[in-house]
């Protein structure tokens, strides 16, 4: 396939602004290790969020696009790609998977250089290196599969891979949005005990409980460590995950975790934000750590948790609740920010 002249796309400009809907040209040839995939859909990760907020500080690559989970169908791909093929449903990813890792593409917004890096997907088209990709069924649904990008992967993969959670261990999730969800999820299917989600919102602690949480708390209207102390009954915590990045919170969880018990953090504090913590119990077997994006290995983990999907042993429909076209997408994000998404929304492209 010829590759399009240009496309709608939803463009980072400013820190701390909304995003700029506008058209974009893209290349006129794929350069090794590049795939071009129309796209069906794309989540909205927290992550995202924060590159607006500059989270990490100041952004040097600006303008540039975002997005990192959808699905999509390949229509064509660069020399030297090897696993993927024009036709092939995919879903797009931030965590390497397997293929080559291209140059990132060079699109250009108003005759200027826009970048992208290896993937981004609040964009019509997107070329993408190759191992950013992973191949399902053509059978899958493309709105599930959009979730395999980040939210179910990165959930899942920080139950197994970051907290490592056994049989009936204590786990306390504070914020329950897309990937917090997933691991409220994944730490019922390991049959965890208590699950305890803590979040600012009603609506996504009722999902949180519907994905296997026991028990929730509404931070806005209880002390959540008060709260946490009186379910675990004189017990301490085992493994408490932070998708906040609040300094506070993670401060707390490290109060509360056992001497062999495991913080990780999900979230990250903004710039210049600090974590205060008396050291000695690392010493002695407690841990903190930082996810990134739960260790997934893309093209081993996918496939494995569609099958737990395609058998009934994980829900994945009920996380999708709100949907958006491309050119509403900034209503799609402050709707997030104010809580009135409970779960993940999806960015739908035009046919």
């Amino acid at each position: 396939m010829q590759i399009p002249k240009s496309m709608n796309a939803a463009i980072l400009v400013e820190q701390n602004k909304p995003l700029v809907c506008d058209q974009v040209e893209l290349p006129k040839a794929l350069e090794v290790g590049q795939v071009l995939v129309k796209i069906h859909c794309s989540g909205i990760c927290g992550s995202q969020l924060g590159e607006i907020d500059g989270v990490k500080g100041e952004d040097k690559y600006l303008p540039h696009l975002l997005g990192h989970e959808a699905t999509g169908i390949v229509q064509s791909v660069g020399n030297g790609v090897k696993f993927v093929k024009s036709g092939d449903h995919v879903v797009l990813h931030w965590r390497k998977g397997q293929g080559i890792e291209s140059i990132p593409p060079r699109y250009t917004w108003k005759g200027k250089p826009l970048n992208a890096g290896l993937i981004a997907t609040f964009n019509e088209y997107a070329i993408v290196s190759e191992n950013r990709v992973t191949p399902i069924d053509a059978s899958t649904d493309m709105e599930i599969a959009s979730l395999y990008g980040c939210a179910v992967t990165t959930g899942f993969g920080v139950i197994e891979n970051n907290a490592k959670i056994k049989l009936g261990e204590s786990v306390v999730i504070f914020g329950a949005g897309g990937v917090g969800l997933n691991i409220v999820q994944a730490a019922n299917l390991l049959s965890a005990y208590p699950i305890i989600a803590v979040d600012l919102h009603d609506d996504r602690l009722d999902l949180a409980m519907k994905m296997g949480a026991t028990h929730i708390i509404n931070s806005n209207k209880a002390d959540a460590k008060a709260k946490i102390v009186e379910i675990l009954k004189g017990q301490e915590v085992d493994a408490f995950i932070d998708n906040t990045g609040q300094p506070a919170i993670i401060e707390m969880g490290y109060e509360l975790t056992s001497p062999k018990g495991r913080i990780v953090l999900v979230g990250v504090p903004k710039k210049g934000k600090t974590v205060n913590i008396y050291s000695l119990p690392l010493h002695f077997g407690k841990t903190i750590s930082g996810s990134h994006g739960g260790e997934t290995v893309p093209h081993e983990d996918i496939p494995r948790y569609q099958k737990l999907h395609d058998v009934g042993r994980i829900q994945l429909k009920p996380l999708i609740t709100d949907y958006f076209k491309l050119n509403e997408i900034n209503t799609a994000i402050q709707k997030m920010r104010s809580g009135e998404v409970a779960g993940r929304c999806l960015i739908m492209m035009a046919s």
